[in-house]
C-alpha cells in the first residue's frame, strides 16, 4: 500500500485544524530533510486558488508559500495584470521542499509524481474548503496534480478545462521558470507571456464575482 497524507487528514476540516495536521505528516520521506511544512495561505473565501509545484528554500525556511523570488515575480505580476492578492489562495502541490545540496546551496529538485500524489490529500481538501471558483496550475508539476499525468501545459497553456477536483482550472507556467530564462530579452518575453495570462485570469475572476 502506498504512503499518503490521507491518513494525516483531520476529522474536522478547516484550513486551520488542516495547517495544524500539515505540520506533522509523514505521508512521504520528504519531511524528513525539509525544514518544516508549507502549507496555504490567503483568503478563505478566495475567488481564484493558485497552485504551485512545492516551496523553495525561503519558503523553507520561512513557512509561507511563494515568498522568495517567484513569489516577488507572481505577485508583481498580478498587480500588473489587476489581480488583488485579496482575491486569492496561494498554495502547492507538495508542501516540502525536495532539494539537492551543492556545498552551502539548497537546489530545487523536482519532485517525482508518487509524492505529488501523497501530497494530493491536503490540496484537495483546500479547494474543497475555499471552494474557489477558479483553480490556476503555476507549472508543469501543479497541472499534472489537478488534470492528471497526460496534460500537456505547452498544448493547453491558458485554457480554461475542468477537472475532477475543480470545475475550471487553467494552466500556465510557473514563474520560477521566467527567473531562468536564457537572457533579459527572453526573460521580458516570458514575463509579458505570463502577464498575458494572469490577464485572461483576471477577466474569468471579475465575471465570476460579478
Amino acid at each position: 500500500m502506498s504512503r499518503s497524507a490521507a491518513q494525516f487528514l483531520p476529522a474536522r476540516r478547516t484550513l486551520a485544524s488542516l495547517r495544524k495536521a500539515a505540520a506533522n505528516c509523514r505521508g512521504c520521506d520528504l519531511y524528513k530533510d525539509a525544514t518544516q511544512t508549507v502549507f496555504g495561505e490567503g483568503s478563505s473565501t478566495a475567488i481564484a486558488m493558485f497552485v504551485g509545484e512545492q516551496p523553495g528554500d525561503r519558503e523553507d525556511r520561512e513557512g509561507n508559500p511563494f515568498v522568495g523570488p517567484a513569489g516577488t515575480l507572481l505577485r508583481n505580476a498580478m498587480g500588473a495584470a489587476g489581480i488583488a492578492s485579496d482575491d486569492v489562495y496561494i498554495t502547492n502541490a507538495v508542501k516540502h521542499f525536495k532539494f539537492v545540496e551543492r556545498g552551502k546551496r539548497r537546489i530545487h529538485a523536482k519532485p517525482k509524481r508518487t509524492e505529488v500524489l501523497a501530497c494530493k490529500p491536503w490540496l484537495i481538501e483546500e479547494i474543497k474548503l475555499v471552494r474557489p471558483h477558479l483553480v490556476v496550475a503555476l507549472g508543469a508539476t501543479a497541472a499534472g496534480a489537478l488534470l492528471g499525468p497526460a496534460f500537456r501545459l505547452t498544448q493547453h497553456r491558458g485554457e480554461l478545462v475542468a477537472s475532477l477536483h475543480a470545475p475550471r482550472v487553467v494552466a500556465t507556467v510557473h514563474p520560477s521558470s521566467i527567473l531562468r530564462a536564457r537572457d533579459d530579452d527572453a526573460r521580458r518575453v516570458e514575463l509579458a507571456a505570463f502577464i498575458d495570462d494572469l490577464k485572461i485570469i483576471a477577466e474569468l475572476m471579475r465575471s465570476e464575482s460579478s
